[in-house]
C-alpha cells in the first residue's frame, strides 16, 4: 500500500514540475501553508507547484534556492544519531592525527630534496655580439631590434638565455668599452624604447637576458671624466690622477706600469697638468674604486638596469678595480732587460695593477645590491665576473666567493679557449683543471668563444667544430655559445679587418648572408655563405646546426646529463672519454670525443663492468646514431663524436679506482619509486 502511494506521489510530482531527491520533493516555489506545517511533522510534505508562471504567482510561497537540500530541523534529527556522530567524530581524529604526519613528510621531502636548479644552470649561454648580429634600418650595422627579430632561432636551439654584450652609448674606441653614459643605449642600435621592447619580447618568449657591465673605466667623453679635468666638486677624485713630468713634449710617468694595450698606462692631460691611469686604451680612463662616491655610483647604475628588467650581468675586467697606493715599479719577468725599453703588458708582474685586496670586497657589494632584486620568485638576478686569470686557477676561483660570502655565481671559464694545442690529452687537462680546484658546491661553466678570440673552426679546424660543441653541451654546469658557432661559421679572411670574429651572422644565401637589406655591412660577410647559413643547415639532418640543437635536446632531457656525475675514463693524443651517471637511474651516458687522428680503443678493458654492448644515442656523424657497438672496439674518426648510452645499476662513480676521477656540482639522486630528486643517496 505504500509503495502504491510512493508511486501516486511521485506521478503528482513529476505532472506539476516538482523534483524528488531521495525522498525529499524540492521546487522552486513552497505553499506557506505546507511550509508551516513541516516544521511540525517528522518529514515535510511535499509543495507542488505547476510549472506554469501564473499559478507560481497566484500562490503565496516562500522563494527557496534549487535543491536546498533538508530544513535545518530535519538535518539535525539525523546529525544526532549514533551512526552519523561517530562517522563525524573519526573523520575528525583522523584528520587531526594525519596532519603531523603530512606536515613532517612535507619537511622531509624538502630537506633531502637538491636544491632546484636556477634559470642560469638550466640552459646554455648565447652570447650575441649586436653590431654583427641582424640590421634592420639597413645601415650595415646590427641593433637592437634586429636581436627581437630573431628571437625563435635562440628558441628554435632550445636556449634559454641571452647575453647581449655591451649596448652602451660610447665613441666605439673600443668597440663599445669604453662608455660614454651608462645610463643610455647607443644610437647605433637603437632606443631606449627599442631596448625595453627588446626585454620584454625576450622575456615573453620564456627567454632571460644578462648584459655587460663595464666598471673599471669609462671613455674620456664621459661627463664624469670632463668634470673630474676640470677639478669640479666631488668628480675631481672619480679618476686616478698623479703629477708627472711633461718637459718639451716629453712625458715621464710616475712609475713602469704598462696598459694592457702596450706602452705607458699613463697619459697626461692639457686641461688638468696631470697624468691620469689607463689600465686599457688611453681613451678609457680608470675609475677611482677608492671613492665610495664612485662606488656608489655603479651601484646606481646595476639598480638603473635591474629595474629596467634584465636578469643579470656578466661584469668586466673586474681584477683591474684596484691598484696599489704606493706606485711603486712593477717586477719585470726578464730582469736582465733595459727598464726603459718595456712596453709590453707581458713583460712585467702585474703584482700591483690587479687583484689588490679589497677587490673582492667591491665584488662583494655588488652582489648585495643585486640580490634585493631576488627576492620574487623565478627573478633570482645572475652574476657572473670575467676575470681571465688564465696564469693562476686559485685566484680565478676565488670569484665563486666562499660557502658563508657569495660572489658572482661564476667567473667565466676561458680556459677552453685560451688553450694553445687540440688533443685528448689537452682537453683532460683543461677539464680536470676547473672541475678540482672548483670549491665544493659550485658551478662550472665552459665557453670556446667569444668577441675577442678567432673563432673556434678557424683557430682549431673546421673538422673540429662539432665535436667541440658537442664537448660543450655534455659537459656539466652551464655553456656558453658565441653567436655562429652553432653553425661553424669561420673568420673572415681579410688583412684590413682587425677582429674577423666579428664578421655578420650568416642567416641565409641573400645578400649580405640575410644580415642587412642595406647596401654594405660594417664588417664584410664571409664568402661561404652561402653554403654556411641558418637556412641552408635547417634543411640538412647532418648539419652542424642540427646537431647543436639535438644536443640541447638531450641535455635537456636527460637527467644524467643535465646534472649528474662527471667520470673521467680515458685519455690521449686523440680522444678523451668520460662518463654521466645519475644514482638511482640506470641510463648511462658515455662521451667519445675525437681532438686527433682515427683511434679505436677498449673501453671495456678501462672499465671493466661495462657492458659487451652500447647503443649510438647521438654522434657527429648522424647516420651511426642507434647503432649498436662492442665496448671493445669503440672506433672514432678524425673530428668525430659519440654518445654512448647503456642500462646498468653499477656507478662508476662508487668504484675506488674512479672515485678521484669523478665530480658532482648538485649531488642529487633519483627514486623510481616517487619520481623524485634527492639528496642524500
Amino acid at each position: 500500500m505504500a509503495e502504491e502511494e510512493s508511486k501516486n506521489f511521485s506521478a503528482e510530482l513529476s505532472e506539476k514540475g516538482g523534483i524528488e531527491n531521495k525522498g525529499f520533493a524540492q521546487n522552486e516555489v513552497l505553499n506557506e501553508k505546507e511550509c508551516n506545517a513541516s516544521l511540525q511533522e517528522e518529514i515535510p510534505e511535499t509543495c507542488t507547484v505547476g510549472i506554469s508562471s501564473a499559478a507560481v504567482q497566484s500562490q503565496d510561497c516562500e522563494v527557496l534556492k534549487p535543491f536546498a537540500g533538508m530544513p535545518k530541523e530535519v538535518l539535525l534529527k539525523f546529525s544526532g544519531q549514533a551512526r552519523y556522530r561517530v562517522t563525524r567524530e573519526i573523520l575528525f581524529w583522523l584528520i587531526i592525527a594525519s596532519t603531523p604526519v603530512l606536515v613532517g613528510a612535507t619537511i622531509a621531502i624538502v630537506a633531502v630534496s637538491p636544491k632546484c636548479l636556477s634559470w642560469w644552470q638550466a640552459s646554455p649561454i648565447y652570447q650575441i655580439y649586436p653590431r654583427s648580429f641582424k640590421d634592420t634600418n639597413k645601415d650595415g650595422n646590427g641593433d637592437l631590434k634586429g636581436i627581437q627579430e630573431k628571437l625563435d632561432h635562440i628558441v628554435y636551439l632550445n636556449i634559454k638565455t641571452i647575453w647581449i654584450t655591451s649596448v652602451y652609448k660610447s665613441p666605439l674606441k673600443d668597440f663599445g668599452y669604453g662608455v660614454e653614459d651608462f645610463r643610455d643605449v647607443d644610437a647605433m642600435f637603437g632606443t631606449m624604447s627599442d631596448f625595453e621592447n627588446l626585454i620584454a619580447a625576450i622575456h615573453d618568449k620564456g627567454l632571460k637576458v644578462i648584459m655587460d657591465l663595464i666598471p673599471n673605466h669609462t671613455s674620456d667623453k664621459h661627463s664624469w671624466f670632463q668634470l673630474s679635468r676640470n677639478r669640479t666638486g666631488k668628480y675631481a677624485d672619480y679618476y686616478i690622477w698623479h703629477d708627472c713630468a711633461h718637459t718639451d713634449g716629453t712625458i715621464t710617468p710616475p712609475n713602469n706600469w704598462v696598459s694592457v694595450y702596450g706602452n705607458s698606462s699613463w697619459q697626461y692631460d692639457e686641461v688638468r697638468k696631470q697624468c691620469y691611469f689607463h689600465q686599457f686604451g688611453k681613451e678609457q680612463p680608470d675609475l677611482n674604486f677608492r671613492n665610495s662616491a664612485v662606488q656608489e655610483e655603479i651601484h646606481d647604475i646595476i639598480k638603473f638596469w635591474l629595474g629596467k628588467g634584465i636578469d643579470g650581468f656578466s661584469i668586466n675586467a673586474v681584477k683591474f678595480l684596484l691598484e696599489a697606493t704606493h706606485l711603486r715599479n712593477e717586477p719585470q719577468v726578464n730582469k736582465s732587460h733595459n727598464p726603459e725599453s718595456i712596453s709590453a703588458y707581458s713583460e712585467l708582474y702585474h703584482d700591483y695593477t690587479t687583484t689588490q685586496v679589497g677587490m673582492h670586497d667591491i665584488i662583494r657589494s655588488f652582489r648585495h645590491t643585486m640580490d634585493k632584486f631576488s627576492t620574487e620568485p623565478g627573478r633570482y638576478r645572475f652574476m657572473g665576473t670575467e676575470a681571465n686569470q688564465q696564469e693562476n686557477i686559485e685566484a680565478t676561483m676565488m670569484y665563486y666567493g666562499t660557502s658563508f660570502v657569495q660572489e658572482s655565481d661564476f667567473p667565466f671559464n676561458f680556459y677552453l679557449i685560451n688553450m694553445e694545442n687540440l688533443s685528448g690529452n689537452s682537453i683532460f687537462e683543461t677539464v680536470s683543471l676547473w672541475m678540482k680546484n672548483m670549491p665544493k658546491g659550485k658551478w662550472p661553466n665552459w665557453a670556446v668563444g667569444d668577441p675577442s678570440t678567432s673563432r673556434i673552426a678557424s683557430r682549431i679546424g673546421k673538422e673540429y667544430t662539432n665535436v667541440i660543441n658537442m664537448l660543450l653541451l655534455t659537459l656539466p654546469g652551464t655553456s656558453t655559445t658565441y653567436y655562429g658557432e652553432e653553425i661553424g661559421m669561420e673568420n673572415i679572411a681579410s688583412e684590413n679587418v682587425t677582429f674577423p670574429e666579428k664578421s655578420p651572422m650568416q642567416w641565409n644565401g641573400n645578400l649580405h648572408a640575410g644580415f642587412s637589406e642595406g647596401n654594405t655591412s660594417w664588417l664584410p660577410v664571409n664568402p661561404d655563405y652561402q653554403n654556411v647559413n641558418v637556412e641552408v643547415q635547417k634543411t640538412q639532418p647532418n648539419s652542424t646546426l642540427n646537431l647543436y640543437r639535438e644536443l640541447n635536446l638531450l641535455r635537456n632531457n636527460e637527467l644524467p646529463i643535465h646534472r649528474g656525475w662527471m667520470c673521467y675514463i680515458w685519455n690521449d693524443s686523440n680522444v678523451f672519454v668520460y662518463l654521466r651517471e645519475l644514482d638511482g637511474l640506470d641510463t648511462v651516458f658515455i662521451m667519445v670525443l675525437n681532438f686527433g687522428q682515427e683511434s679505436i680503443i677498449d673501453l671495456k678493458a678501462v672499465v671493466s663492468e661495462l657492458p659487451s654492448e652500447a647503443t649510438i644515442r647521438l654522434s657527429t656523424n648522424f647516420s651511426n646514431t642507434g647503432k649498436v657497438v662492442n665496448t671493445k672496439t669503440i672506433k672514432t674518426e678524425k673530428g668525430e663524436g659519440i654518445i654512448l648510452e647503456y642500462k646498468t645499476r653499477k656507478t662508476v662513480h662508487t668504484m675506488e679506482a674512479f672515485q678521484v676521477k669523478c665530480f658532482v656540482a648538485e649531488k642529487a639522486c633519483y627514486s623510481s619509486a616517487l619520481n623524485i630528486l634527492y639528496m642524500h643517496c
